[in-house]
């Protein structure tokens, strides 16, 4: 019996250690992530839908809170003209709702909240005054597209030095925003928000996680 408590002890003295030799999960700082895009284009209008998963209330103090996950649609007229659009998106229940004309970027959109993610493919529904169209929208990532915690890896990796600034006795005190974008090609964007609301800005290759562009912002 003696023996068996020195082992027990001796472990619990070596628990410390190990974890110190563990790699510091900065994926859990995520406040604002966005996993994939999906894209249709049709004759009339561009449809983008998103994979969002963002903390609630959305604050950029430097402090990551529990997400929720959002499908957000954004719908852009080629040829702009009068009238509303609704949008569904066509699971096993449709479900949707009418899309809000933002005036600033000219474009409809559109968000609900969802327990998972499609993947792949998404099939919508555009309905507007009566007409509608059944669209099928695709995933922008390939194969060699990394995932958002292999982003952010990238990025930790390459600024291990600003993220040391941000950390006292071990624990790390900042959020990170973690988004897929579409331009040209894909790229990944990650910001770093510490306690103070400074920022430094990344613009990732999407596949080999290289830093394409930084920027610092006070």
């Amino acid at each position: 019996m003696k023996k068996i408590f020195l082992s027990f002890f001796c472990v619990l003295l070596l628990l410390p250690a190990l974890a110190a030799c563990g790699k510091y999960d900065y994926y859990a700082h995520v406040s604002d992530e966005k996993s994939d895009i999906f894209r249709a284009e049709t004759e009339n209008y561009t449809l983008t839908v998103s994979c969002v998963s963002r903390e609630y209330p959305f604050l950029c103090d430097g402090v990551a809170a529990q997400r929720s996950n959002l499908l957000e649609a954004v719908l852009t007229e080629k040829t702009p003209s009068d009238g509303e659009y609704e949008l569904y998106f066509l699971e096993e229940v449709p479900k949707g709702g009418d899309m809000s004309f933002r005036s600033v970027t000219g474009d409809w959109f559109y968000s609900r909240s969802v327990e998972a993610f499609p993947s792949g493919s998404l099939s919508v529904k555009v309905v507007k005054d009566g007409a509608q169209e059944e669209i099928l929208a695709t995933s922008v990532k390939t194969e060699n597209t990394l995932t958002p915690r292999e982003a952010l890896e990238k990025a930790v990796d390459a600024e291990h030095d600003a993220l040391a600034k941000m950390t006292r006795n071990g624990v790390f005190y900042g959020e990170f925003h973690v988004r897929l974008l579409r331009r040209d090609k894909n790229y990944y964007y990650v910001g770093v928000i510490d306690s103070e609301g400074n920022i430094l800005a990344l613009l990732l290759d999407s596949e080999t996680g290289e830093v394409l562009a930084r920027r610092e912002r006070s």
